[in-house]
């Protein structure tokens, strides 16, 4: 069973998961090791874990071929659904158990296949997939916050090389997330306008770092970029939490993200790179919590580029070093023309 344990020094939770020592460690390795097939392509459903969710024609029968997008446990979870919290002192520390879910959102059929390199509406159905799963998985009262990232080559962590995200839904909100999220109360709080509104007002109103926008979204260099040409897609329409986005938003978000990735592509000879979507933690009732996050947060997402390692100093400080400007970073992806 995983256990989290908490850091008193600073706040930090830490997942212990000693089952995951079990899974494929080698990049273009498979989900099952004991077999030579793709687990994840159109044909070995079987493979896999039963899907909890998927995108196929009506009366195609669910674990079978046809499907567009699948979603499944993931074999070798950071987090166990079954259970409950327990949380208990230990002398002088704080621990759960490891309660949580952690699914894998298989993003095509095709072993081949990039994300980027689907059609956008191919895109949005990865983009729909994740929403319903969170809309899914916040029902549950075990469950604060849920994240969706995906990790594309080894510098990125990726162990697997078919195209696919993950989702991981967990009982306490990150000491990352809980930062950037007293960050914008603070900042809604001392001038009643979101920082988010605001960053995305300047981004447009310069243009220096913007690197590509449409109808619903815009996507640039931050300012600060911790690594070189990473890349932020900030949504137009003020929400805290992704799961209310609607069809059209889903599309125009498909359309941004296919985008940033091609330009990403194009610029740096296909990067290893993490993608990450922040939303919102679910919202349980507690009094003078949460008073004002509908107005100060904005769920968005990162693209980090992992061209360089983090060592010492980021981990000693939490200082980045970054060799490339954001300027100069949105000024080459903007001339890249996707293919």
């Amino acid at each position: 069973m995983p256990e989290f344990r908490k850091d008193p020094l600073v706040g930090r939770w830490v997942v212990f998961a000693p089952e995951r020592k079990q899974r494929p460690q080698e990049f273009g390795r498979l989900e099952l090791p004991s077999t030579t097939k793709d687990a994840f392509a159109e044909g070995n459903e079987r493979l896999t874990p039963p899907e909890v969710f998927a995108i196929r024609p009506a009366g195609l029968p669910a674990n079978g071929p046809g499907w567009r997008v699948r979603v499944v446990p993931n074999r070798y979870p950071a987090l166990r659904i079954e259970g409950t919290l327990d949380p208990e002192a230990v002398g002088f520390y704080d621990r759960m158990n490891g309660i949580g879910a952690h699914e894998v959102v298989i993003e095509t059929p095709d072993s081949k296949k990039a994300l980027e390199e689907l059609p956008i509406e191919g895109v949005a159905d990865v983009l729909t997939a994740c929403k319903s799963r969170i809309a899914d998985l916040m029902k549950d009262p075990r469950f604060r916050y849920l994240l969706v990232f995906k990790n594309v080559g080894p510098m990125a962590g990726a162990s697997l090389s078919h195209a696919h995200s993950q989702l991981i839904a967990m009982p306490v909100t990150p000491l990352a997330v809980k930062e950037k999220l007293d960050s914008a109360k603070n900042y809604y709080d001392l001038k009643e306008r979101s920082i988010f509104e605001d960053i995305l007002h300047n981004e447009l109103r310069t243009g220096e770092r913007v690197v590509y926008q449409n109808h619903g979204f815009v996507v640039f260099c931050p300012f600060a970029s911790r690594f070189p040409f990473e890349l932020a897609i900030f949504p137009r329409r003020q929400s805290p939490d992704y799961h209310t986005a609607d069809e059209h938003e889903l599309v125009l978000l498909a359309d941004a993200v296919k985008t940033a990735l091609l330009r990403l592509n194009r610029a740096l000879g296909k990067p290893d790179y993490n993608l990450i979507l922040h939303t919102a933690p679910v919202r349980r009732p507690r009094k003078n919590y949460w008073t004002t996050i509908d107005a100060d947060f904005r769920w968005h997402i990162e693209i980090l580029p992992r061209l360089t390692g983090v060592a010492g100093l980021e981990f000693g400080t939490g200082f980045f070093i970054n060799t490339t400007l954001p300027e100069e970073a949105a000024q080459f992806l903007r001339h890249m023309v996707n293919y």
